[in-house]
C-alpha cells in the first residue's frame, strides 16, 4: 500500500475540520457568545453543529478510509475520501445558509463513509478468513 493519497486526504480533512473550528470560533467572538455557553445566536450554533457534526463523522470516516487503503486500495481510498470532503463542503455551507438544506451533503458524506467502512469489512474480513 502506497500511503501517500491517503495521507494527502487526512491531511485535507484535518485542514477543513480547522477551517470549521475556526469559523466557530470567530462566530463565537463575533455574537459574544461567552464559553461554556454553545447558544444565544443561531448563527454560532450553526457553525457550531458544522464543527461538531464534523467532528463526529470524522471519528467514523478516517479510521474506515485507512482500512479500506490497508485492505483494498489506497489509491481508492483517498478518492472516496475526497468525495467525502466535497460532501463535508456542501453540508457546512448549506447548513450555515438553511439547516434543512444540509441533505445533499449529508447524503454524499454519508454514502462515502458507508462504502469505506464496508469496503474494509470485506477487505479485512477476507484477509482474517484466508
Amino acid at each position: 500500500m502506497d500511503p501517500l493519497y491517503p495521507a494527502a486526504v487526512t491531511l485535507l480533512t484535518l485542514l477543513f475540520y480547522l477551517v470549521v473550528t475556526m469559523n466557530c470560533g470567530r462566530n463565537r467572538a463575533k455574537h459574544k457568545i461567552a464559553a461554556p455557553a454553545i447558544t444565544g445566536n443561531e448563527a454560532y450554533e450553526r457553525t457550531y453543529r458544522v464543527q461538531m457534526n464534523t467532528l463526529e463523522h470524522m471519528a467514523f470516516f478516517l479510521p474506515s478510509m485507512w482500512l479500506y487503503a490497508w485492505s483494498v486500495s489506497a489509491a481508492w481510498a483517498a478518492g472516496i475520501g475526497a468525495v467525502w470532503i466535497i460532501g463535508r463542503i456542501v453540508f457546512a455551507l448549506a447548513y450555515y445558509r438553511d439547516p434543512t438544506k444540509r441533505a445533499p451533503g449529508m447524503f454524499i458524506t454519508f454514502a462515502a463513509q458507508i462504502v469505506l467502512f464496508i469496503g474494509a469489512l470485506i477487505g479485512v474480513g477476507g484477509m482474517l478468513i484466508a
